[in-house]
C-alpha cells in the first residue's frame, strides 16, 4: 500500500466524521455531551471495538479486494 492510499483513508474518515454534526448538529451535541458523563472504561471498550472493526474492514479488503 502506498501514501496515496491512506491519504485517502484519512480523507474518507474526515467525510464521515463530519456528517453528524453537519446534518443534524443537536444530536451531534446530546451525542458527545453523553459520552461526557460515561465512565473512561466504557469509552476505552467502545474504542478498542472501533479498532477491532477498522482493522477486520481493512483485513477483508486487503485480502478478498
Amino acid at each position: 500500500m502506498n501514501n496515496h492510499v491512506l491519504w485517502l483513508a484519512a480523507a474518507f474518515m474526515l467525510m464521515f466524521e463530519g456528517l453528524l454534526p453537519l446534518l443534524a448538529p443537536g444530536l451531534w451535541r446530546q451525542v458527545f455531551e453523553k459520552i461526557l458523563h460515561m465512565p473512561e472504561k466504557n469509552i476505552r471498550v467502545y474504542g478498542a471495538i472501533s479498532v477491532v472493526a477498522g482493522v477486520a474492514l481493512y483485513w477483508a479488503v486487503a485480502a478478498f479486494g
